[in-house]
């Protein structure tokens, strides 16, 4: 079996959402993906390559959390990594693509990732806040073609309900 599919079995099995062991599994991963990211954002030029047993070498995790980690960050690359056949001895590369990467982060809701200082040195804070308006857009559904009801504000944009504005 996959390394992949051993750790969505694992990481993500019904005994491991409501349970006590689950939250400390969680936990120690996020504290170390949030220690990967900040060696990776700390030179976001460099592309780290070698295979996932090397890579969790390198970072000091277990297998099981790289390949979680490598499952995390796939889309947010350059070039995916074959995340869904990857054994030990796979080799992969890491070659982020920081405007995606951010925007991903967001859209998690990984508060504790995005908020990096690493970030600072990588996008200006005009473009972070435009990445997260523009992913926090994303789920919005504009309907153009609806009606706009009395007691709506005016789309003038005076603020007013439409029956005390354009509405008269």
């Amino acid at each position: 079996m996959a390394l992949l599919q051993e750790w969505r079995d694992y990481a993500y099995s019904e005994e491991m959402q409501n349970s006590k062991e689950g939250q400390k599994l969680w936990e120690n991963y996020f504290a170390l993906e949030q220690g990967i990211y900040e060696k990776l954002l700390a030179n976001p030029a460099e592309v780290v390559e070698g295979t996932v047993q090397e890579l969790a070498d390198k970072y000091e995790v277990p297998l099981s959390m790289m390949v979680g980690f490598l499952d995390g960050i796939n889309d947010s690359l350059k070039e995916a990594n074959p995340i869904e056949e990857m054994e030990k001895d796979t080799k992969v590369k890491i070659d982020i693509d920081p405007e995606k990467l951010y925007y991903n982060m967001v859209e998690c809701k990984a508060e504790w990732l995005y908020n990096l200082p690493q970030w600072d040195d990588i996008l200006s804070e005009e473009r972070r806040k435009e990445l997260y308006k523009e992913q926090k857009n994303s789920g919005t559904i504009h309907n153009e073609n609806r009606k706009v009801g009395r007691n709506d504000p005016c789309p003038c944009g005076s603020g007013k309900k439409y029956k005390q504005c354009c509405g008269r």
